[in-house]
């Protein structure tokens, strides 16, 4: 049997215990939901705004404080997730700094003493399976004195322009994904929106690819259940 793949995404106010979680985005079958947490702010439109760049359904809700975006991902996830056959997936969800995605939302959850929303659901880290298991090296000539530069993509927007046809690159709006701190400061919300739509989409295309080339075993996926419930 082959899971129902769903990829997730968060966008943060930056790297410490007290920044904020902004955006979550799951890429469903259907299309692309995002809760968007606007600190209080007016983000009438924002779901026609990002609609209008993106060649993908979207769904988005806005909501005024980081307390109330997780209590919406919570009833989502029940009703949509849990007690189904989805693999969730994210780019680098566990393995970088610590903080994304999944270490930092269990820092913001215990801190809010908020329950844990992945229950019952298995997961793969996308980024193992990805750098191991395939090339993402880019070669080129330096410019200068002719010498040939390699470079390991490692990145989520480097490795799925070197695997895939890059279509949803052309959806982030940011350079850099920093920019989307500036952004929620802001108050861009159909940006901040558009980027996590892009990386999402990205994701699960990355996701798909690997389903197509490797064996369930290079996955490492596990369980996201929670030893005792709050």
């Amino acid at each position: 049997m082959v899971l129902e793949l769903v990829a997730f995404d968060i966008e943060t106010t930056g790297f410490g215990v007290d920044d904020e979680v902004t955006v979550i985005g799951f890429a469903v079958p259907m299309g692309v939901r995002v809760f968007v947490q606007t600190g209080s702010r007016d983000a009438d439109g924002v779901e026609r705004r990002v609609s209008d760049r993106v060649p993908v359904h979207v769904q988005v809700t806005t909501h005024p404080t980081e307390r109330a975006l997780f209590e919406a991902v919570g009833s989502f996830t029940a009703d949509r997730l849990q007690d189904d056959d989805v693999l969730l997936v994210a780019f680098n969800g566990e393995r970088w700094k610590g903080g994304f995605d999944l270490p930092f939302l269990r820092t913001r959850l215990a801190r809010l003493e908020i329950e844990w929303p992945f229950r019952e659901l298995p997961y793969a880290d996308l980024l193992p399976v990805l750098t191991r298991r395939f090339n993402t090296t880019v070669t080129s000539c330096d410019g200068g004195d002719g010498d040939v530069v390699s470079d390991d993509q490692r990145d989520l927007a480097g490795v799925y322009d070197v695997l895939c046809d890059g279509r949803y690159s052309d959806v982030d709006p940011f350079v850099e994904s920093g920019e989307a701190v500036t952004a929620f400061n802001e108050g861009r919300f159909a940006d901040l929106v558009a980027h996590n739509v892009a990386d999402v989409l990205r994701t699960r295309d990355l996701g798909r690819l690997a389903q197509w080339y490797c064996s369930k075993s290079e996955f490492s996926v596990k369980s996201l259940s929670p030893t005792v419930q709050r």
